[in-house]
């Protein structure tokens, strides 16, 4: 066998192969997108020790040394206090609702109980069910609130800031108080698994349709374009739908995931996502031109949706540029939908603007696909 003709043949189907590749902009640019996107992901966006963490200060007590704690918390790189509060259950409504991490309890009489020697408590209430947003934070907690006392117990209270701690410190984990993994992981773990089946397959059903050539034969029979994306949406809603199923009882069978909230309320959150990453799927569909620039768009949206969601990583840990990206996705507001009525007991009331949020973007993505479909089939 001539070694050069050989050679030479298969540097013919390099070539042929490059220019084949370069002829498809979309996969050339999903192929430079991509990389790109995680570099900036993980070397920017992941923080697994998570910052500037949002917390409330009840403050029942005006003595000196309530004001030096509140400074040092200030003062940590880890806590930004956004409120101050008196009243009583103000603190736990911030928490609950998502606004504060944290919520530091000053009791009243504290400064004078400390004086008496007589170990007051402080407490410490965590937002826990995100386990990895709340421990290095908790521990900055004792340290700070050590040193604004180091500063202040001098005089004829040295003896106050020797051996033993003067305060308490109390903590409570609430909404998952063993820090138990799987209780954050497996109610974001239906976001994941839904987004995959109706945003990918949606994608690749619809673009195989017009790649074979069998939309032209939907679109000649009596079906109207509108009637058409009906009718393919509605098997996977069937599936999303049983997958629900599936997830929700091994949550609640297997993994013992405590379910604080209402089911018919969970139940209708998980519809509107449905539906939102639907018309998210059928929207992409629409754009790509073949079956692998469907599938290529969909892993494109998938990465930020795991990674910047708050699914695998604390959302509060990135950067206000990534967080603000996270803010468009679906999956985000469904994490934080179905997190808060399964763990938090959230009622309608306080899932309204999460679900506000997803039903705005379900008329924009169906407007979007409505109209792009129409232009595509016209």
């Amino acid at each position: 066998m001539n070694r050069g003709s050989m050679l030479q043949r298969i540097g013919a189907m390099i070539f042929k192969e490059v220019r084949q590749m370069l002829r498809d902009r979309g996969t050339v640019g999903m192929m430079l997108a991509m990389p790109l996107a995680q570099l900036m992901i993980f070397g920017f966006a992941i923080n697994n020790d998570p910052r500037a963490l949002p917390m409330a200060i009840e403050r029942n007590d005006s003595s000196v040394f309530a004001r030096s704690i509140d400074a040092a918390l200030r003062n940590t790189t880890y806590f930004t206090v956004t409120d101050v509060v008196s009243a009583p259950g103000a603190g736990e409504a911030l928490l609950e609702n998502g606004s504060v991490q944290f919520l530091v309890t000053i009791p009243p009489d504290f400064g004078r109980d400390l004086v008496k020697g007589q170990r007051p408590q402080l407490l410490v209430t965590a937002d826990a069910t995100d386990p990895a947003a709340t421990g290095n934070a908790l521990s900055a907690i004792d340290g700070a609130v050590s040193s604004a006392l180091g500063h202040d117990l001098i005089g004829p209270l040295a003896g106050r800031a020797e051996g033993q701690s003067p305060v308490d410190l109390v903590l409570h984990r609430s909404y998952n108080p063993e820090g138990i993994t799987s209780h954050n992981t497996v109610p974001g773990l239906l976001a994941v698994v839904l987004s995959m089946t109706m945003v990918m397959l949606t994608a690749l059903s619809v673009t195989r349709e017009v790649e074979q050539g069998t939309m032209e034969n939907l679109l000649a029979t009596p079906l109207r374009p509108f009637e058409v994306m009906v009718g393919k949406i509605v098997p996977y809603l069937i599936i999303g739908v049983v997958q629900m199923a599936v997830i929700l009882l091994a949550a609640h069978f297997v993994f013992a995931v405590p379910f604080m909230g209402s089911i018919p309320l969970t139940l209708a959150s998980t519809l509107l996502f449905m539906v939102t990453s639907l018309a998210l799927g059928f929207t992409l569909s629409t754009v790509a031109q073949s079956q692998l620039q469907a599938m290529q768009m969909s892993f494109f949206y998938m990465l930020p949706s795991i990674l910047l969601s708050g699914f695998a990583f604390p959302f509060r840990g990135m950067p206000w540029w990534a967080q603000g990206l996270a803010e468009l996705l679906p999956t985000t507001h469904f994490i934080r939908l179905v997190r808060g009525i399964m763990l938090k007991g959230w009622t309608l009331g306080a899932a309204l603007p999460e679900m506000g949020v997803l039903a705005l973007m379900l008329v924009v993505l169906g407007t979007v696909a409505v109209r792009r479909y129409q232009d595509t089939v016209a």
